[in-house]
């Protein structure tokens, strides 16, 4: 194993990584913001909120990341002109892609817990004379999120491990750099090895910002000693 290879081609990793970080972390935050709405949708009794945000999810949920992208990337010119505008950029497209896929995830985990409410929070917010508006806003949403944590964690994982399909549309992240750098030195151990190092190492920060964040805002479901 040549270890100076690796330190030798760490600029274009931390340059590969820096991309990573900003394209999941951006994808996550308004993935995340499209998704509160569509659970509280797939919840509905109206089918016309109901319905749409079924075929969304289910769409998206089940086709691949990378089937995804490559429609989004490759096709849409079929549909609109894209000369010009943000969808002839690649990182463009590759948001798009994961902000639609993580929100599809992460509105069935939402409504997953949103159902999971115990019905004396809901109860007693009704007691209290609340509007299902304000009951959502004040009762409801914020325990659903707090009680989707760990799922959503997962879930922040999978999109970190699913981002690595950027790379096959011209897009320098980890993967991308882990593949310039095999192909100036054929080295695809050393390649891939320092990229899924990163990974895991990016994995242990995720892992860690969610248990504190379970150990704060979970205190309250704890059984006392």
């Amino acid at each position: 194993m040549d270890f100076s290879l690796i330190v030798e081609s760490l600029p274009i990793y931390l340059e590969g990584l820096w991309t990573t970080v900003w394209l999941v972390s951006l994808a996550l935050v308004i993935g995340l913001f499209v998704a509160i709405p569509l659970g509280v949708a797939r919840n509905s009794d109206n089918y016309l909120l109901n319905g749409p945000s079924w075929a969304f999810i289910y769409f998206f949920r089940g086709t691949p990341l990378l089937v995804q992208l490559y429609l989004i990337y490759y096709g849409m010119d079929q549909f609109i002109a894209v000369k010009g505008t943000l969808w002839e950029h690649a990182w463009f497209c590759a948001l798009v892609a994961f902000v639609l896929n993580t929100s599809a995830y992460t509105a069935e985990i939402i409504r997953g817990a949103i159902n999971g409410l115990p019905k004396g929070e809901v109860e007693a917010a009704k007691a209290y004379g609340m509007s299902a508006f304000m009951t959502y806003r004040r009762v409801i949403l914020p325990s659903a999120l707090r009680r989707a944590l760990p799922a959503y964690s997962n879930e922040v994982i999978f999109m970190l491990h699913g981002s690595a399909v950027a790379g096959i549309v011209t897009i320098a992240d980890l993967t991308g750099a882990a593949r310039l750098v095999n192909s100036r030195y054929y080295a695809p151990f050393e390649s891939f090895l320092t990229a899924g190092l990163f990974y895991m190492g990016l994995t242990f920060i995720i892992l860690m910002c969610f248990k504190a964040a379970e150990k704060r805002f979970l205190a309250y479901l704890r059984p006392l000693s």
